[in-house]
């Protein structure tokens, strides 16, 4: 037993621990994920999470400590992001024939998810600190946080909830548009990035390479559009 003690703390001390215990989560969860026959209310990310912050609460690993290994997994999240221009260019023909499309469509996203988030926040009782935590929860964390300094609010808790917005859309989202009658694998795809960023783009490639392509030109085109439009209406409203 004291062997074995002094083997954890050495491992859970290690950076190498970390990330594998990162991939083996995520594996773990895919392989569930795959099992279910792909059940989205099964999401990897939800899963895998779920798995590492229980081990990391039980062994009372801090999050630096942890980030210190799973780091190399974070910067894999840039060349993934980029390689989402892959399939998007083979949907180039596609993208060109719905540009209209594609400019309401964003805007009216982007201002939906802008307004649902601080309209229900605001009508139970949040401050203008939270409000402006929540606005961005649509848009890739790293730009969602940005934007939330910016408008005055706390990009650390915005950063959580654009992982729950993304894991709740990727749940979800398919449900939705099947209710209210949604075919068209472009305008599914776009619906997703536009909602739920990268986790939802995540989704939207395992189901159809062209909802993918059109979910992963919504998640850049809302970023962008968020980060222009939210402090503006903020400055005006606020």
């Amino acid at each position: 037993m004291e062997n074995l003690r002094d083997t954890w703390v050495y491992l859970s001390a290690s950076p190498l621990f970390h990330l594998t215990l990162t991939l083996v989560a995520f594996q773990g969860a895919f392989w569930l994920f795959e099992k279910a026959g792909r059940n989205p209310i099964l999401n990897p990310v939800l899963i895998s999470v779920i798995a590492i912050v229980g081990v990391l609460i039980s062994t009372g690993t801090s999050y630096p400590q942890y980030f210190e290994g799973a780091q190399f997994v974070h910067f894999l999240l840039g060349p993934a992001t980029v390689s989402l221009a892959v399939p998007l260019y083979r949907q180039l023909a596609k993208v060109r024939q719905s540009a209209l499309a594609i400019g309401v469509s964003l805007l009216c996203g982007s201002l939906t998810a802008i307004f649902t988030a601080v309209g229900m926040a605001w009508l139970l009782g949040g401050g203008p600190d939270i409000l402006a935590t929540l606005a961005p929860k649509s848009i890739t964390a790293p730009v969602a946080m940005a934007v939330a300094e910016k408008i005055g609010g706390l990009p650390s808790l915005t950063a959580v909830v654009v992982i729950i917005t993304g894991i709740f859309g990727a749940m979800f989202g398919t449900f939705v548009l099947n209710a209210v009658g949604v075919k068209d694998w472009a305008a599914r795809g776009f619906a997703m990035g536009t909602a739920s960023h990268g986790i939802g783009t995540a989704r939207a490639l395992q189901v159809n390479e062209v909802a993918g392509a059109f979910a992963g030109l919504a998640m850049g085109l809302n970023a962008l559009a968020t980060a222009i439009l939210l402090p503006v209406l903020w400055a005006i409203v606020f």
